[in-house]
């Protein structure tokens, strides 16, 4: 059997802090923390509340959490970020990014000072959480224009359209389709045709304000989301987007050969039983722009 001393140097040599925190908040006792590469010495923190060393809005994390272990009684496995501006005393230039942990909380069946308590294991997963960050930006993203592709397209509309139904927040969705690339990629190469995508993806970026999001659809078609515009608000912007492309592929004229673009226009309405019909009306229009001509903007209503 493993006597009280044996068990004090156990808990000491933890790789990762370990705390046992009261209800208040107050640090009752802290064990382990051993891994130099991540963490200091917490024994300073014992008799200290947490409400000494945390700013509000990360405090009352801590206290909500510390709550629902409490009240459940179960193991709680829990995200959090940590940075100096969330800690009293330092100052806000402090390292770049936020250090990332996982805390698993659990209450603890004894009393101290008349005070529930939990352990609260704390590991640092920042590296996991950065790699896991950059994975998902790699499932996201068209590698050729760094857009979000149609994985990420279907998800936000998705979301979109949630949001509609919701709150009746309007959104527009433009689809473009650049004009003559066959023709650039059958005479000129497509290491051509791939420079003018890119130009495309470029004016796109350039043009959208921070809560738009555009997206490499397909080969030589995109998407463009709008949230919160309606659509005479989508079809100026569309038309100005338009000129600014021509503007741009004039640019890339080789052997009197360049593109155009084409776009559609729709908005989210109160028909629309998914995101996909008002995709479908946009489609519609794109098509609509590239039987009358090319080069032109063409908004669908319902």
């Amino acid at each position: 059997m493993i006597n009280i001393e044996q068990m004090a140097l156990v808990l000491d040599a933890l790789p990762d802090p370990t705390f046992v925190l009261s209800k208040s908040g107050k640090y009752i006792a802290v064990f382990g923390g051993k891994d130099g590469r991540y963490y200091h010495d917490g024994s300073g923190l014992i008799g200290l509340y947490l409400a000494d060393v945390l700013k509000t809005d990360k405090l009352n994390y801590f206290l909500t959490t510390i709550e629902m272990a409490l009240s459940s009684h179960k193991l709680l496995i829990e995200e959090y970020e940590l940075s100096s501006k969330d800690v009293k005393g330092l100052p806000d230039n402090g390292p770049e990014h936020p250090i990332w942990f996982e805390g698993r909380i659990q209450a603890l069946d004894f009393l101290v000072d008349n005070e529930p308590v939990v352990l609260w294991v704390a590991s640092n997963i920042s590296q996991r959480h950065e790699l896991e960050i950059q994975l998902r930006q790699f499932s996201d993203t068209d590698q050729l224009t760094g857009l979000f592709n149609r994985r990420r397209l279907e998800q936000d509309l998705t979301e979109q359209f949630e949001t509609y139904q919701h709150n009746h927040t309007s959104a527009s969705i433009l689809v473009l389709d650049l004009d003559h690339l066959k023709a650039i990629n059958d005479n000129l190469g497509h290491h051509i045709g791939d420079q003018v995508i890119i130009a495309v993806a470029d004016t796109c970026r350039k043009q959208l304000t921070a809560i738009d999001n555009a997206y490499r659809f397909g080969g030589d078609e995109f998407v463009i989301t709008l949230p919160g515009q309606q659509l005479e608000q989508a079809l100026a912007f569309a038309e100005h987007l338009c000129q600014c492309l021509y503007i741009e592929l004039q640019k890339h004229i080789v052997d009197g050969v360049f593109a155009t673009m084409s776009i559609g226009v729709a908005s989210i309405h109160p028909r629309d039983k998914s995101y996909e019909e008002t995709l479908k009306r946009a489609d519609a229009a794109l098509y609509q722009a590239k039987r009358s001509g090319k080069n032109q903007v063409i908004a669908k209503h319902i």
